[in-house]
C-alpha cells in the first residue's frame, strides 16, 4: 500500500470527504431516504461510489465490520448487507494525536480475537518513510461501544523496519501476523517484501520476523505508468497480504498485491503452505509464477490489488473484497480515484478461482443469506 508522493496528498483530499463520517463527526447513519439493507436481492460494484482504498471486511453475529483507508483519521462501518455498507451505520473511531503516528493512516482491519476487538493499522509521522504498525483495542463486546484505546507500536523488527499493511490469523493454535516491510531502511531503490511472525498476543510479536516473499517476477517490479509517469525513486512492491485458509483443509494461502499501486498493473500475487508445513520456514511457501487476480482493461477495471476476503452470511460462498480504478490512472482534480468491489469465487482442488474483476455494468447476485428488507 506504498503510495508515491504524488498520492499521498490526494488520499488526505478524498478523507475528508468520507461519506456522513467526517473526521468531525462521532457516529453517522445513512440519509433518512436510504436503507442499510437493499430490497432487491443484487447489486452492483463498486461499493462506494467514488473513494474506499484497502477495504476490509469482517462478519461478525449477523454483521459485517468494515474499513478502508481514510488517512487522517480511522472510522468503522457495519452492516447487515455489505453491499450496502456506504449506507450502513458509521462512527470515527480512532482520532491520532501523537505526531509520531498521526498522518497518513493506511489499511485498517478490525479483527474479534479472543473475546476483544482489535484494530491494525500503519501510521507515521508525515515522513512516509517512517511507516509503523499500530493496533488498538476495545473489549465492548460492540465495537461501536466502548472506547478503542492505544496498545502501542507493534515492533516487528529490532531495527524498527518500515512496516505496513498487518493481517493477522489463527492456524493450528496459533496466531501469526503477516505485513509489508523494508529488509533495511531506504537510500535509493525501495523494495517492499512480505514476512510473517508468530504472536505472543495480539500486540506484540514473539519471534523473529521470517521473509517469505520478496519482488522478484517482472509484474511484481512495475513502478512505471503507461505513460512513463513514476514516482522519484524505483520502487518494487509486495503489500497488503492477506491469509486464506483453504476449506478443504490443505493449504494456507497468502494472496498479496505487487507493482505500484499508483499503476493500472497493481495485481494480485499468491503464495502457498502445506496446511501442516512450519509456517515460519520460509522454504515451505511457494509463490504463483503469475498474477491469481489482475486488471481487466475490457471491462474497464484498472489497479486491481489491496484485497481482503470476506464469506456469505449463511458462510456458503466467499467473495474477494478489492479496490480497482475505472480509469488506468487517478484522474487530475478528482483525489484518490480507487474504489471498493466485491464478487464471488470458487475453490479448486484447494486453490482460490477468482476469475475476471466484473465491470461496473455486472449485476451479481448478493450474498447468500443476506437480509432484504421488507
Amino acid at each position: 500500500m506504498r503510495k508515491s508522493i504524488f498520492l499521498i496528498a490526494a488520499v488526505a483530499a478524498v478523507a475528508m470527504l468520507v461519506t456522513s463520517c467526517g473526521g468531525s463527526a462521532d457516529v453517522g447513519k445513512a440519509p433518512a431516504n436510504t436503507l442499510a439493507v437493499s430490497s432487491d436481492s443484487t447489486f452492483f460494484n463498486p461499493l462506494f461510489p467514488d473513494h474506499g482504498a484497502d477495504p476490509w471486511a469482517i462478519y461478525h453475529d449477523g454483521m459485517y465490520y468494515y474499513m478502508h483507508t481514510t488517512a487522517t483519521n480511522l472510522t468503522l462501518w457495519r452492516t447487515p448487507d455489505i453491499t450496502q455498507v456506504a449506507h450502513g451505520e458509521c462512527k470515527v473511531i480512532w482520532n491520532p494525536t501523537d505526531p509520531s503516528n498521526s498522518r497518513n493512516l493506511w489499511a485498517p482491519e478490525i479483527h474479534f480475537i479472543d473475546g476483544k476487538w482489535y484494530v491494525y493499522y500503519a501510521a507515521d509521522d508525515g515522513n512516509t518513510d517512517n511507516h509503523q504498525l499500530y493496533v488498538l483495542e476495545n473489549a465492548n463486546a460492540d465495537p461501536f461501544e466502548g472506547e478503542f484505546v492505544m496498545k502501542g507500536r507493534i515492533s516487528t523488527d529490532p531495527d524498527n523496519n518500515w512496516a505496513i499493511d498487518g493481517s493477522l490469523f489463527k492456524h493450528h493454535g496459533k496466531l501469526y501476523m503477516v505485513w509489508s516491510g523494508w529488509q533495511t531502511r531506504r537510500v535509493d531503490t525501495e523494495t517492499q517484501c512480505i514476512y510473517i511472525a508468530e504472536m505472543a498476543n495480539p500486540w506484540t510479536i514473539g519471534s523473529e520476523r521470517v521473509l517469505i516473499s520478496m519482488p522478484e517476477f517482472e509484474w511484481e517490479r512495475r513502478y512505471k505508468s503507461a505513460d512513463g509517469s513514476m514516482p522519484d525513486h524505483v520502487i518494487y512492491v509486495n503489500e497488503g497480504p492477506q491469509p486464506l485458509v483453504d476449506p478443504s483443509g490443505k493449504y494456507v494461502h497468502i494472496i498479496y498485491s505487487a507493482s505500484g499501486c499508483w499503476t493500472e498493473y497493481y495485481t494480485l500475487g499468491m503464495l502457498t503452505a502445506d496446511a501442516n508445513a512450519d509456517l515460519l520456514n520460509p522454504d515451505s511457501w511457494r509463490k504463483s509464477t503469475e498474477p491469481v487476480f489482475s486488471q481487466s482493461p475490457e471491462n474497464g477495471v484498472f489497479g486491481t490489488g489491496h484485497n481482503s476476503f470476506f464469506m456469505s452470511p449463511d458462510s456458503t460462498e466467499y467473495y474477494i473484497l478489492y479496490h480497482a480504478r475505472n480509469t488506468q490512472k487517478d484522474i487530475p482534480g478528482m483525489g484518490d480515484c480507487r474504489t471498493p468491489r466485491a464478487q464471488r469465487f470458487e475453490w479448486v482442488d484447494g486453490y482460490p478461482q477468482f476469475g475476471t474483476p466484473k465491470p461496473l455494468v455486472a449485476r451479481m447476485t448478493k450474498p447468500s443469506g443476506t437480509p432484504l428488507a421488507r
